[in-house]
């Protein structure tokens, strides 16, 4: 009775470490040795667009960023990154959800890439 009790406690933990690690949807990188060249007119601007410049403006520039021109991103790309990650940074964009995995390598090669203005 007792092995049952603890054998059912175990499955009981197992279940809910699984379910509760399916809470945000992981996609494959697109390129995670970054070999493709990320044009930053074409893929990162629009990301930004999409997700930042709503409050990360010149009008408001929300945490003191502002994402509204491609100087200001270079400038500002190291905590973009950092927010989109949650590493170091309150996670980005506020209220969620995160970005896709894939979305944020874009992003993360563009950086490594020298933060062209392409």
């Amino acid at each position: 009775m007792k092995a049952s009790l603890i054998c059912r406690v175990i499955v009981f933990s197992f279940c809910s470490v699984f379910l509760c690690s399916c809470t945000r949807e992981k996609v494959t990188p697109i390129d995670e040795q970054c070999n493709t060249t990320i044009s930053f007119s074409n893929e990162v601007m629009p990301i930004i667009q999409a997700n930042c410049v709503g409050c990360h403006n010149q009008n408001g520039a929300s945490g003191g960023y502002d994402f509204s021109t491609y100087d200001a991103i270079a400038g500002n790309a190291n905590a973009l990154l950092g927010s989109v990650k949650a590493n170091g940074f309150q996670l980005m964009p506020i209220g969620g959800p995160a970005l896709p995995d894939s979305t944020i390598q874009k992003i993360s090669c563009w950086i490594s890439q020298g933060k062209q203005d392409n």
